[in-house]
């Protein structure tokens, strides 16, 4: 039990930190080139990785040691390339919108999970994925008659990231959690490397604080999520992660003065409810075919 309630503080730490981490990157994003923000984070994020692997039983080697490299250069490549579409997203949507749109993701991976994983989904989460998929048509729904265009950009986000979800679960069937995560940051960090010097742009004094920050809650956050999936099942973490939706409506109202439509708001509450739905009926299949097995 106490356990349990140390997994919950880590998720509500981790979640919180990461909501702070994206209110900043909005600002570094609306002045700087988002590949140059994403390159400078990656450093930091794969510095952590390496210095995590290597504590690691069997170290750096051990750690390195997989059976589906081609898959894991995938996810790490498909991870960078959502990070600098995110922060692009809070740059030029906003962060209230984009984290409205970006909790359609789960309903998505539902929905793609079928085809390229091969699993099967049942009317009700069938259902689930239909009335999230009405929400997110609620939230897109344009004002003044006209599709804004610059909302592709948060479906592009929602797309890469639910690719990237699905290379993850096949790649677990082969690989450990920690290898997993060793290759999400040393392969966007070399990708970030090898792009982010052409976008180079000397910052402020200040901003570089700024930087420093992200960097410094980047590492933290992804460390307070894996201690929470260490003592929770991710059922139980990943409705959580609905409060960064929360927080990025507070961040974005009442720092950056967004605004959010009725609309936006009456879709955002049918797609988390949606999205809940879908990830508890997952865990509830995974548990019949472990318990049948």
């Amino acid at each position: 039990m106490k356990s349990k309630t140390q997994g919950y503080i880590f998720v509500l730490l981790a979640i919180t930190i990461f909501s702070l981490q994206d209110a900043i990157s909005k600002h570094l994003g609306s002045a700087y080139p988002p590949v140059f923000v994403t390159m400078i984070r990656y450093w930091a994020f794969a510095l952590f990785t390496v210095l995590l692997a290597s504590k690691m039983r069997g170290g750096l080697s051990a750690t390195a040691r997989t059976k589906r490299p081609v898959l894991q250069i995938v996810r790490g490549l498909l991870l960078a390339a959502q990070v600098v579409a995110v922060i692009s997203c809070f740059a030029v949507i906003g962060l209230a919108h984009s984290q409205a749109i970006f909790s359609a993701t789960p309903i998505l991976i539902a929905l793609l999970s079928m085809p390229i994983l091969g699993e099967r989904v049942g009317w009700r989460r069938w259902t689930a994925i239909c009335a999230g998929l009405i929400g997110v048509l609620m939230i897109l729904k344009p004002e003044g008659g006209f599709f804004d265009l610059k909302l592709l950009l948060a479906i592009l986000s929602c797309f890469l990231f639910a690719f990237y979800v699905i290379a993850t679960r096949l790649v677990s069937r082969d690989d450990s959690a920690m290898t997993s995560f060793f290759y999400t940051g040393v392969v966007g960090g070399v990708a970030m490397t090898l792009v982010g010097p052409f976008y180079w742009t000397w910052m402020t004094t200040p901003d570089w604080g700024w930087m420093a920050l992200v960097c410094m809650t980047s590492i933290s956050s992804h460390y307070f999520l894996i201690r929470a999936y260490d003592m929770l099942d991710a059922a139980a973490v990943q409705p959580l992660t609905y409060l960064q939706l929360v927080y990025a409506s507070i961040i974005g109202t009442t720092i950056y003065g967004e605004t959010l439509s009725l609309n936006t708001i009456i879709g955002s509450l049918i797609v988390v409810g949606s999205g809940i739905f879908t990830i508890w009926r997952e865990h509830v299949v995974g548990r019949r075919k472990s318990a049948s097995s």
